[in-house]
């Protein structure tokens, strides 16, 4: 099940993202089940996570970007050209605290 954000902690997550490093680039190949297992890993272990997707065109980039989403149960904070914002709750080890919805 994705993770529902409020306006307010999506804008709190993009400050946050803001100077992170994409993590993972997803290729040629799309979304293939073992770059779907890396997502989720990097998710559970850093909780938000930017991810480049290498595809031309625009309409086939949004629809990974969702699907990886929903794939990973993960909220898309954030797209911007060729790069997602992506944020879960970590299962284990929660690091961010988000402000009240």
């Amino acid at each position: 099940m994705p993770t529902v954000l409020t306006s307010a902690q999506t804008r709190f997550l993009r400050g946050q993202a803001h100077d992170l490093k994409a993590m993972l680039q997803i290729g040629g190949k799309g979304l293939t089940d073992s770059v779907v297992a890396e997502v989720d890993l990097a998710l559970e272990h850093h909780e938000l996570i930017k991810v480049k997707v290498a595809a031309d065109d625009r309409e086939a980039r949004d629809a990974m970007i969702a699907d990886l989403g929903e794939r990973t149960g993960s909220a898309v904070v954030q797209r911007i050209g060729h790069t997602a914002v992506l944020y879960r709750q970590s299962r284990e080890k929660r690091q961010i605290v988000l402000p009240r919805g």
